[in-house]
């Protein structure tokens, strides 16, 4: 192999100004989307899984910041490094929604008979709590259930199937205990976080 070769590639315009911006901003989309889900996962409690996560977050910087000190000269480093931080917040959160990593709870307040719509969810295994309350509109029912998040878009297509005018909201939930729990199913947030039990109440 010759080695003078990639000593003299690495000396060329073309990797200074094309291909170690391009590496620069490449390591900053991959640092910066672990940085994004080390802070998701540690908001979620997944003390377990932040500080793997934050090894190769700072790894991966180091190596990036340090050719920027090594070509304080070369603006286009400084654009791939600030772009790079950019991208990378935006696929960190895009993997993070994809993964549909923990646990949410869903409250509806419907605006009709809700006989089918919890006869239909309890049918597909999801634990609904029915509580009677007072609405704008007189008395009604609230349906309170507790799923993983990757099931939430099924749900709320079943609730607009059966209530489509129905007012619901959907919230984060960090520690689950206790209640009905379809043990059939396992979500990607028990595989990556074995430490931490969950159910779905």
């Amino acid at each position: 192999m010759n080695l003078d070769f990639f000593a003299r590639f690495f000396d060329t315009e073309t990797f200074m100004y094309l291909v170690l911006p391009l590496l620069i901003f490449f390591f900053r989309i991959i640092d910066q989307s672990i940085g994004t889900l080390r802070l998701i996962f540690a908001a979620k409690g997944m003390k377990h899984l932040a500080p793997f996560f934050a090894f190769f977050e700072s790894l991966i910087w180091l190596v990036a910041i340090g050719q920027i000190m090594k070509h304080l000269d070369n603006f286009y480093c400084y654009l791939a490094f600030a772009g790079g931080y950019a991208a990378g917040n935006y696929f960190g959160i895009l993997l993070e929604e994809l993964l549909s990593i923990g646990t949410v709870v869903i409250r509806v307040i419907p605006k009709k008979d809700t006989t089918d719509l919890i006869r239909h969810l309890r049918a597909e295994n999801f634990g609904v709590t029915v509580v009677p309350v007072d609405g704008m509109m007189g008395p009604t029912k609230m349906l309170f259930t507790t799923i993983r998040r990757k099931e939430a878009r099924h749900v709320i297509d079943i609730i607009s199937q059966h209530n489509p005018t129905a007012f619901y909201t959907i919230d984060e939930v960090k520690v689950v205990s206790g209640g009905y729990f379809d043990h059939q199913k396992k979500s990607i947030f028990s595989i990556l976080n074995p430490f931490q039990k969950t159910v779905k109440s």
